[in-house]
């Protein structure tokens, strides 16, 4: 059987009962408590009184008739706003009461900072030995760049990234999505999730972790960087090219673009086939992989040649009947709109108290028993901290006293 995970045992997330201290801000730190909160934990993100996540500002475009960054909405659902004024003693106390009792803290802020407030890992784990504390960073906590300042532009292009996107002699080009935080977002939730495991299987305590954009580009390098170890020769930008599969690509079309993959050996016959050139399966330019990448100018030339004389639903048309992979390029409203990210649940909705109905791209983690899900609306900044508070034990006049004096 296949297909467990579409109808799933349960509402509860595998993270359910969990809860996630979240001092983070912007993307990296917002993408990995995010996934957390996807999958079950109580995210308590919290932020600065004045105006919170730096996101929040980040606009147009805003959602609807409403005021909320456009931005800010796509990395902040299932999660809790409570605004703490970490730059007083008042607020660093309360910080540390809350950690006392997480499961996780999360935190981006520059290095160091977090210990000149006390809230570091070794001050915290005092008082919470079984805490899971992830430390997100341009370039990590040790090593000579460790304070420099780092943005995902400047980590795309420092690790390596940009030196292999873009056309082959154009200009270095940027991923569309700031992939070096999202990358590392991803990394820490792996990293926090086997911490947590490790803690359930052993000791009970939890530890430290580092995760950095850099690192996480220069691992996603992969075989890139392999190519680079293998020969001594630096890969470099190909375009849409693969540097060793060909036919790899996008190639126009007489109306616009098609994306072709022929990676194995059992498709290059078919592919042939489905643009009534047979002739090409036995050419020795063309025969195998090795010879088709080594004599990849000529099959370019030859295969633009031939798809210029084709619209692009043409060709997806022959490559479907003989099953060769391929697609047009599709903006955001095709993707939102195939039925199949509809059918997988990827395109989602939350509904908002002052943006109304707010669509979002959903969770591609399916659980058969603990599924991920989106269960509330990016929050208001502070929309929760009266609550948050009073579950914790303050009372009504400590909550007055604390906004008095401009601590929340």
């Amino acid at each position: 059987m296949v297909g467990e995970t579409k109808q799933p045992e349960t509402n509860r997330g595998p993270l359910d009962g969990v809860t996630v201290l979240d001092a983070s801000r912007v993307l990296v730190g917002p993408f990995c408590t995010m996934q957390l909160g996807d999958l079950g934990a109580d995210v308590i993100k919290v932020e600065r009184p004045d105006r919170g996540d730096q996101t929040r500002g980040w606009h147009p475009p805003t959602y609807g008739d409403s005021e909320e960054s456009a931005y800010y909405l796509s990395v902040n659902r299932n999660k809790r706003s409570m605004t703490l004024n970490l730059a007083s003693e008042d607020g660093r106390d309360l910080f540390r009461d809350l950690a006392s009792e997480a499961d996780i803290v999360v935190s981006n802020f520059r290095i160091g900072k977090m210990e000149e407030w006390g809230l570091d890992y070794q001050t915290l784990r005092q008082e919470n030995p079984a805490l899971v504390y992830c430390s997100l960073s341009g370039y990590g906590e040790w090593g000579p760049d460790k304070d420099r300042p780092a943005y995902d532009l400047i980590m795309q292009a420092e690790g390596g990234l940009m030196s292999i996107t873009g056309e082959k002699d154009g200009a270095p080009v940027r991923v569309g999505v700031a992939i070096a935080d999202i990358g590392a977002g991803m990394y820490a939730t792996q990293a926090i999730l086997a911490a947590l495991l490790e803690r359930e299987l052993g000791d009970g305590t939890g530890q430290k972790i580092d995760v950095s954009l850099l690192d996480g580009q220069v691992a996603w390098m992969s075989y890139m960087a392999s190519n680079y170890f293998a020969t001594g020769s630096a890969p470099g930008r190909m375009g849409s090219k693969h540097p060793t599969i060909a036919p790899y690509q996008a190639f126009p079309t007489a109306d616009g673009y098609v994306v072709i993959a022929v990676p194995s050996p059992n498709l290059w016959p078919k592919f042939c086939t489905a643009i009534d050139r047979d002739d090409l399966i036995n050419d020795d330019r063309f025969h195998d992989n090795a010879s088709r990448v080594e004599n990849r100018e000529e099959l370019d030339a030859l295969l633009e040649a031939q798809f210029a004389e084709y619209t692009t639903m043409e060709i997806l048309d022959l490559m479907d009947d003989h099953g060769v992979p391929a697609t047009a390029v599709k903006d955001m409203e095709d993707v939102f709109n195939n039925p199949q990210v509809m059918a997988r649940g990827m395109h989602q909705s939350v509904s908002h108290p002052t943006a109304g109905d707010v669509e979002m791209a959903g969770s591609p983690m399916h659980l058969s028993k603990t599924p991920a899900s989106v269960r509330s609306h990016p929050p208001l900044l502070g929309e929760h901290t009266e609550e948050i508070l009073t579950e914790y034990g303050y009372t009504a006049a400590d909550i007055d006293r604390l906004e008095h004096n401009d601590i929340i």
